[in-house]
């Protein structure tokens, strides 16, 4: 997949969805902070559920036209999408902490990357918004993490699409490192749940 052919997809995207975008932008907004404050904690990995399977049936299915964003992308993003569904009935009473200091950055991060897109020379439609994989991605690893409970399937989803960020250098999406920090965040996290099993095993 080339550059321009990476872009063209972003900008088809971006121009035909961007009143769907905001409506589930806020709608996933407020589920994190819903969570975040105690209220309907589940609801976090609800929304990031629906926004995966948008990412895979919109961004992918839909708009996408190349044979790894319809073989490789597509049934990744609809794997993390049903897995967090799952997780939000299954594990409905599992508690989400507050961020920590790295999950803050990630956070805000996520917030910047729109303005990190403009400040890279992108205009609209072909620019990185809220609603794309990468900073879907990225938010979900920031959100999930805090959660006490984690399906180690969807962590390793979310690591692998997190390391194709070093993709940013090849399609000139610099914005994408931010996606690649939260899957070196990712692999932290995988190491820390390893030794937290092989800890309460040994016990």
């Amino acid at each position: 997949m080339d550059a321009q052919a990476f872009w063209n997809v972003i900008g088809n995207y971006n121009e035909q969805t961007w009143f769907l975008q905001i409506v589930l932008f806020i709608f996933v907004f407020l589920a994190v902070m819903l969570s975040y404050m105690c209220k309907v904690k589940w609801v976090a990995k609800f929304a990031l559920g629906l926004a995966n399977l948008f990412i895979g049936l919109v961004f992918f299915a839909w708009y996408g036209t190349e044979p790894i964003q319809k073989y490789f992308a597509l049934p990744l993003y609809l794997a993390c999408g049903g897995l967090f569904l799952y997780e939000s009935w299954y594990n409905k009473s599992d508690v989400i902490l507050k961020p920590n200091r790295i999950q803050k950055i990630l956070l805000l991060l996520y917030l910047l990357y729109p303005i990190v897109s403009l400040f890279l020379g992108n205009t609209f439609p072909q620019m990185v918004t809220y609603i794309m994989p990468c900073p879907i991605v990225s938010l979900s690893m920031a959100v999930y993490a805090g959660y006490k409970r984690k399906n180690k399937v969807l962590l390793v989803l979310l690591t692998i699409w997190g390391l194709t960020g070093i993709k940013s250098i090849i399609f000139n999406a610099y914005e994408d490192i931010i996606l690649l920090f939260c899957g070196l965040y990712g692999l932290v996290l995988l190491v820390n749940e390893t030794k937290s099993v092989s800890k309460t095993y040994r016990e």
